[in-house]
């Protein structure tokens, strides 16, 4: 048994996103992590590599001196290169000698400091000790065990930290502006790049959107010239509208066929039913089946319109038509109707062209004007306006009304609402449906308005250029 496919449950807030903001900030958050860990990666390996080169600088300036004291030879001063400060201590950490930028009284480093840099660990004094800004990294050499006397010393040297710092400093500074500004191109970039991949997309879309009812048998959506998805979604697309065309087309054909082989039989039974009324054969027999006879000829004919409106092939060539005097000619067919119909003031001074098909437009009227005098309380008023390129006629009532809910429902074949649809009212639920057929012909439409009180039936038509 096979049902609905269930697709992946998508947050409410993410679902709201389009498919191009979906993969951009997927491909955003992919290359911002990325950009975090190289950052990180790069700081670290820098700061590193930067701290050793000035730790083997000291240790370098710290065991040449240690070689000369263990060769009984120390300078005073201790000669350094740079900014570097060099103490030799004694075994009860006080100078023996030291650099020109190195104190000759107190040591660099506590004796804590002392016995941990000799245990190999990385210690940072204060450059103040010294004289100097900033920081220095210290490293402790032993010395002196080549010296006669047995003597023991340690060859503190430092070297400061500042320029290594100020690199650090630098390069977040940079790491920080860069990153955004490089994710903000990259989301331009990748906005494009999408943009241009959903394209096909968006071009089915729109062509999904203008097929209607109204459409051609032969529309169908644009299929891209590559072998990617979208153009097998694009041609498997068309191959369902084709099933579903044919399927349509042999609806039509099997409601045009019912309908008309209908015709006859029902011909028949009217005519023996009045030959019967004439003869006063049956009683009120005769009477009450012509009633239901003439209700299944009304509802067989608009049958075979609403088939033959729909087939594409039935299509007429539309023309010119005087809106105002078709108007004026379907209000005085109503002269005897329950409800006064007639036009509203000042149309009769109009001169309105637009382009439809006479006869469906005709019909159409009618058909709404059927509805409206059906619904009516006491007037039914037919107008019609120029706005902006199209011919806008209106058919109003001051009825009972439909609910906003419903203004569409009611295009819908066999519609009938519980208030104002019911079989008594003379309506078979085709007369709006046929007549929004006959205006997609004609390149126009139809919706309904509320008139406070009663539906006003709004008709679009284009206009003649």
């Amino acid at each position: 048994m096979t049902g609905t496919p269930r697709l992946p449950s998508v947050h409410p807030r993410v679902a709201r996103l389009s498919i191009r903001a979906r993969l951009m900030l997927i491909g955003l958050a992919g290359v911002a992590g990325a950009l975090l860990i190289g950052g990180v990666s790069l700081y670290a390996v820098l700061t590193t590599s930067l701290g050793r080169s000035v730790e083997g600088t000291a240790r370098a300036s710290a065991e040449q001196v240690a070689l000369l004291v263990d060769a009984g030879r120390v300078p005073d001063p201790v000669p350094v290169s740079g900014s570097q400060v060099v103490q030799v201590l004694d075994a009860q950490g006080r100078v023996v000698a030291g650099s020109v930028t190195a104190d000759r009284m107190t040591s660099l480093v506590t004796p804590d400091e002392l016995r941990r840099a000799l245990a190999g660990e990385q210690v940072v004094v204060a450059g103040n000790r010294s004289g100097l800004s900033g920081r220095l990294q210290v490293v402790v050499v032993p010395a002196g065990a080549a010296v006669p006397s047995g003597r023991q010393y340690a060859v503190v040297a430092a070297a400061p930290t500042g320029d290594i710092e100020q690199s650090a400093r630098t390069l977040r500074t940079l790491l920080l502006w860069i990153f955004p500004l490089l994710l903000a191109v990259l989301a331009a970039i990748a906005w494009r790049v999408i943009g241009a991949a959903l394209a096909p997309v968006e071009a089915l879309r729109r062509g999904a959107e203008r097929i209607d009812e109204s459409s051609s048998e032969t529309d169908r959506l644009p299929v891209p010239p590559t072998r990617d998805e979208v153009s097998a979604l694009a041609t498997t697309l068309n191959a369902m509208l084709d099933r579903i065309t044919v399927a349509r087309r042999k609806q039509r054909a099997f409601v045009a066929d019912a309908a008309h082989e209908l015709r006859s039989p029902l011909a028949s039974m009217r005519t023996q039913l009045e030959v019967a009324q004439r003869l006063g054969e049956g009683g009120d027999l005769p009477t009450e089946l012509l009633a239901d006879v003439d209700r299944l000829s009304t509802l067989v004919d608009d049958l075979l319109i609403l088939a033959r409106a729909g087939d594409a092939a039935a299509t007429r060539r539309s023309s010119e038509v005087d809106v105002t005097a078709l108007l004026a000619d379907v209000a005085g067919r109503y002269g005897s109707a329950r409800v006064p119909v007639g036009t509203a003031p000042g149309l009769a001074g109009r001169r309105l062209l637009p382009r439809a098909v006479p006869d469906d437009l005709t019909r159409a009227v009618t058909n709404l004007v059927d509805n409206a005098v059906r619904h009516a309380r006491t007037r039914v008023v037919l107008d019609a306006t120029s706005v902006g390129h199209q011919v806008e006629v209106t058919v109003t009532d001051d009825g009972h009304g439909i609910s906003a809910a419903d203004r569409e429902r009611v295009f819908d074949r066999f519609t009938r609402l519980d208030e104002a649809r019911d079989r008594d009212s003379g309506g078979s639920g085709l007369g709006l449906p046929i007549t929004r057929a006959l205006l997609l012909r004609s390149g126009g439409d139809v919706h309904l308005e509320d008139a406070s009180p009663g539906v006003r039936a709004v008709v679009r038509l284009p206009a003649n250029p």
